[in-house]
């Protein structure tokens, strides 16, 4: 490839960005700038015009899903494949380097990864132990997230535990729980990075090692880091400092997770002479919503200055619906789905329906399966955290790694063995009396005097079993599998309905080592999924930040949820709800409808709700106003109430009817919908095809 092919295609800035090759560069990238066409064009540049070993460079982003489409990309510029090279997530890229040098800090390779879920576990078993109520779980393991996100550990917690305002009783659980994942040799996902950070600090041999094996980073999504994942790439670039960073400030919503937005405002500061490219001409949405969007972020006051632009052209104009409640405004966005779909422009896999708070989605469902249209929540559970796919994944990650507790206790009597809750906390308190692992301990019970015959009975054939299963971890995943099943009867136990997805799992495994595998189960999650069905896509708008419709509606426009009640005494929580009502706009490419309700059913009472105070920053004229109300209203002068569709179904013009028209001869009615005061029908004629009729004028005839 020459060097002119690499850069071929890309506008002066994007140019500009990929040929900066030495020293820190910060790449400002509004939304739908082509940020991600960016980066893999200057990897292959790199790689290609530079000469730079492909192994040299680090590519870190946040999600699986972002970097498959890196990966893919880059093969498809440089024809050769990224496997083995260092292109990853923060979490995955981390897990590799703690499996080559984690030994260093006490802790043996072969660990095992704890998704959230037995995370979760792990942290109600204790909490049941200390006698404190165990639907405290979540708080808590929300809190020791958050201090692994900022790199304190339980020793730095107890150092300067009122610097931090949390109580003994939960210095207690932390310490606790921090030495169990130790003892069961886990890492859970924080843990992944605070432990490499770790590494690094307390072993400069090993961070001289890796800084001189990576030669160049880049950074995707940098808005998004938190403490530990700055420090990490402050760690690993502070030798050469050829770091290349792409984000936006205007997008950094996940503050809720740790992420700063002052790393991408202060990267300037943190690494001299960085040069500064912003990318601004959008290749994703049209002008009239990159208006809409500018207009917003614009009341932002300590954002990085960019102006988005496109040649697109102005495309159609935004709409702001008001309805009476909660009901009407889904009703109104599920009819105008209907309409869209019907006119054949869109497919449903178009149209995504976002929303600030998950109980939103619950009407809007009702709606969509009220007139019969297809829908996915997005971002729910994935294909690993399936109950029975978890199951199997606990098995095996207690054949990878037996001092596994927490995946243990999930197994041991799944299907039934008669090993109930008694027999596991005689166990557990025999292994806290030995110092010892739950599966050592039950070994140990069977082949010992000094325990009960019915003890020993219960457990003794899960134990062989599970020692048969080890002596054969090593052949093909599949067939390992395919053994557990039988091994287990885990099958004959399952509802027939689970069977074909555990067959699938058993594809899944094809080709893959048990480690590996693993590791990329653990560190999936629901984001990563994307269905190819036509279906509409209902989302929170955390969920859809990196994503793209053609068409998106913005239910609940309101003040107390956009922005969120929880914010709006907090300056720096509202300008993050800022952000993220800007994020939700920026995900339209051509039509963005914004919708609210006069009064919503909130958690347990309804309120009266006022616009969000946000679109008082949108210039008048910019989108044009719809108001919906009852039947009846004195207010309005024609009535905006939908047919229900029981009503349209019993019409002499209901779908399937035989009509014919003056012009275009005998058609098949396809679909009633419409207002009481005109109905409308789609009707196709083998004539002319697919035609919307309204029933005032159309003079058509039943036959």
């Amino acid at each position: 490839m020459t060097k002119k092919s690499l850069i071929s295609g890309l506008n002066s800035q994007q140019k500009d960005a990929v040929l900066h090759t030495n020293g820190p560069l910060l790449i400002l990238a509004g939304a739908g700038s082509g940020k991600t066409k960016v980066i893999t064009h200057r990897f292959a540049y790199l790689t290609a015009a530079e000469k730079i070993a492909p192994t040299s460079i680090l590519a870190m982003t946040f999600t699986n899903k972002a970097a498959k489409e890196m990966k893919e990309r880059i093969e498809s510029i440089t024809k050769t494949s990224t496997k083995g090279l260092w292109i990853g997530t923060f979490h995955s890229l981390s897990a590799r380097i703690l499996r080559k040098e984690i030994d260093n800090i006490g802790y043996s390779s072969d660990f095992c990864i704890y998704d959230e879920s037995d995370s979760g576990n792990l942290v109600r078993s204790i909490l049941k132990e200390f006698k404190i109520h165990e639907a405290l779980y979540r708080g808590i393991s929300s809190k020791i997230s958050s201090l692994k996100a900022s790199l304190v550990g339980p020793d730095e917690l107890l150092a300067n535990e009122d610097s931090y305002g949390f109580d003994e009783k939960f210095a207690r659980v932390y310490v606790r729980y921090q030495n169990e994942l130790k003892k069961n040799n886990a890492l859970d996902f924080d843990d992944l990075i605070m432990l490499t950070v770790k590494l690094c600090e307390e072993h400069p041999a090993v961070l001289k090692k890796y800084q001189k094996e990576f030669s160049h980073i880049m950074i995707d999504e940098f808005q998004d880091t938190n403490a530990s994942q700055y420090r990490l790439t402050a760690l690993l670039a502070g030798k050469q400092k050829n770091i290349c960073v792409v984000g936006d400030d205007d997008q950094s919503i996940y503050k809720f997770r740790g992420a700063e937005v002052g790393h991408i405002r202060n990267f300037k500061k943190d690494f001299k002479k960085t040069k500064t490219i912003r990318l601004e001409q959008n290749y994703r949405s049209t002008q009239n919503i990159l208006d809409i969007a500018d207009s917003i972020i614009a009341g932002s006051p300590d954002r990085m200055p960019k102006k988005l632009w496109t040649d697109k052209g102005k495309g159609e104009k935004i709409y702001h619906c008001t309805t009476i409640n909660e009901k009407e405004e889904a009703r109104y966005i599920a009819q105008s789905i209907k309409e869209l779909y019907l006119k054949g422009k869109y497919s449903y896999k178009d149209i995504a329906i976002l929303y600030r708070v998950n109980q939103q989605s619950r009407v809007l469902e009702e709606a969509m399966r009220e007139v019969g249209q297809p829908y996915k929540i997005f971002g729910g559970i994935s294909f690993y955290q399936r109950k029975e796919i978890k199951d199997i994944i606990s098995y095996l990650k207690v054949l990878a790694n037996p001092d596994d507790s927490v995946s243990l206790k999930r197994i041991v009597n799944c299907p039934p063995r008669l090993i109930g809750t008694t027999t596991v906390t005689r166990v557990e308190n025999e292994a806290r009396k030995r110092e010892e692992g739950l599966y050592k301990t039950m070994k140990h019970i069977i082949t010992n005097s000094g325990y009960t015959n019915s003890l020993k009975d219960k457990l003794r054939d899960f134990v062989l079993m599970t020692e048969e299963l080890i002596e054969n971890r090593d052949i093909n995943l599949s067939e390992l599998i395919e053994m557990i099943y039988e091994k287990s009867g885990y099958l004959e136990w399952v509802e027939e309905g689970k069977v074909e997805i555990l067959k699938e799992l058993v594809s899944a495994a094809e080709g893959k080592d048990l480690r590996s595998f693993l590791d990329n189960a653990s560190l999936f999650s629901g984001l990563d999924e994307s269905g190819s069905e036509d279906s509409v896509s209902l989302m929170t708008l955390h969920s859809a930040k990196g994503l793209e419709f053609p068409v998106v509606f913005l239910a609940g426009i309101e003040d107390g949820l956009v922005p969120h009640f929880h914010a709006i005494k907090d300056p720096d929580e509202l300008e993050e709800e800022r952000r993220l009502f800007y994020v939700g706009i920026t995900r339209a490419q051509d039509m963005l409808v914004l919708s609210g309700a006069k009064k919503r059913r909130l958690y347990t009472s309804v309120q009266e709700q006022q616009p969000s105070r946000f679109l008082t920053d949108i210039p008048s004229g910019c989108y044009h106003c719809i108001e919906k109300r009852p039947r009846g209203d004195a207010a309005i002068s024609s009535s905006s109430v939908k047919i229900p569709v029981n009503l349209l179904n019993r019409s002499p013009f209901a779908a399937g009817a035989r009509v014919k028209h003056p012009k275009w001869g005998v058609g098949v009615v396809r679909d009633t919908y419409g207002e009481t005061d005109d109905v409308k029908v789609m009707v196709n004629f083998p004539s002319v095809g697919m035609k919307r009729l309204s029933l005032k004028f159309a003079n058509l005839e039943k036959i």
